[in-house]
């Protein structure tokens, strides 16, 4: 999972002098669950469709340029780069929220996760 690649990617966009910003967010898995219990690991998968219509939605926003979504699937360990969002838009006004809105979406919609202790 590669930030720098992704944003390097929208640079390179025709659409690109329409941006004033581009927001990102890189998921890690964290060492203790929302519980306290301390977490060896997790099991990630994706639902691949699913990501693709959410990029869609996303991209339909006000002032959005672009979306890009990366992700790492299979067992994972603590400290490993689970899921990569980058979103480029014309303000902050409209991207910090169409980040959250995707984030925010690939977690409860596209994602399946067991923490293993």
């Amino acid at each position: 999972m590669d930030l720098n690649r992704m944003i390097n990617k929208i640079k390179k966009l025709p659409t690109y002098p329409q941006a004033g910003m581009i927001a990102s967010h890189l998921g890690i898995v964290r060492g203790h669950s929302l519980n306290g219990k301390t977490v060896k690991g997790m099991e990630v998968s994706f639902d691949h469709d699913t990501i693709e219509s959410i990029i869609r939605d996303i991209k339909k926003l006000n002032g959005i340029i672009e979306v890009l979504v990366d992700i790492q699937e299979g067992p994972l360990e603590v400290g490993d780069e689970v899921m990569a969002v980058a979103v480029a838009g014309d303000t902050r006004a409209h991207v910090f929220p169409a980040l959250v809105e995707a984030v925010d979406r690939m977690k409860s919609e596209a994602t399946k996760k067991k923490e293993l202790f």
